[in-house]
């Protein structure tokens, strides 16, 4: 079910219209806006109920073309030869027009997720981390907001936590652009869930039972 000016309000709607944008308008996004996808981040599971997260907002033009030179630095420095090694064509061509070709640049907020290490183990930063950041995305598509899941900042983590004024203890995990797509994103890709389900153990198929099926059949 849609809402108005294209806002998703159905779950499973927005579950499946979720998918990366890599190419934004030149369209400003509210505050408002950007808490609500933000409080929607907090609402994850966290390790212990730690909520080690850390968001960073970044609107300032100086900035966010200092992350997305890194993000280029990190693409161009071996980044995109392996990736070249696993995508096809047609996704290696999209993303290489989000890092290099100017798609991320243009998206007018980046919200930059951390991690507070001094909020739980080391080993649970990115079971607790990646759930917020889902929800962020989530939220995002629900609003009409297009947004990607980035890493590739990480291989400069020194230098991304030099930039934002980072302590040690707040480690650096993705940077999310934030903002109206340029135009419409389609549909997601995905291959059926049967075809990565097993059912009670590993090599058995999932195939759909009928309810007689599950109460091992009429009495």
């Amino acid at each position: 079910m849609s809402g108005p000016q294209g806002v998703k309000s159905g779950l499973f709607d927005v579950v499946r219209s979720q998918r990366a944008c890599r190419d934004f308008a030149d369209r400003s996004v509210d505050d408002e806006d950007i808490a609500r996808v933000l409080e929607a981040a907090t609402y994850a599971p966290s390790a212990e109920n730690g909520q080690p997260w850390v968001f960073v907002v970044v609107r300032d033009d100086a900035t966010r073309a200092q992350i997305h030179d890194l993000t280029l630095r990190a693409w161009q420095d071996g980044a995109r030869a392996g990736a070249a090694q696993r995508l096809d064509a047609s996704l290696l061509a999209d993303v290489d027009h989000g890092i290099a070709g100017g798609g991320y640049r243009a998206a007018p907020v980046l919200v930059v997720v951390a991690a507070d290490t001094e909020r739980g183990f080391p080993s649970t930063v990115g079971s607790s981390i990646f759930p917020a950041t889902q929800n962020l995305l989530l939220a995002a598509t629900a609003l009409g907001l297009g947004s990607a899941l980035t890493t590739i900042t990480t291989a400069f983590a020194e230098e991304l936590r030099e930039l934002l004024g980072l302590p040690v203890h707040v480690a650096p995990q993705a940077v999310v652009p934030l903002g109206y797509p340029a135009r419409p994103l389609g549909l997601s890709r995905r291959e059926p869930f049967a075809e990565h389900t097993h059912r009670d153990r590993f090599g058995n198929p999932w195939e759909r039972l009928s309810s007689s099926d599950r109460d091992g059949g009429a009495a």
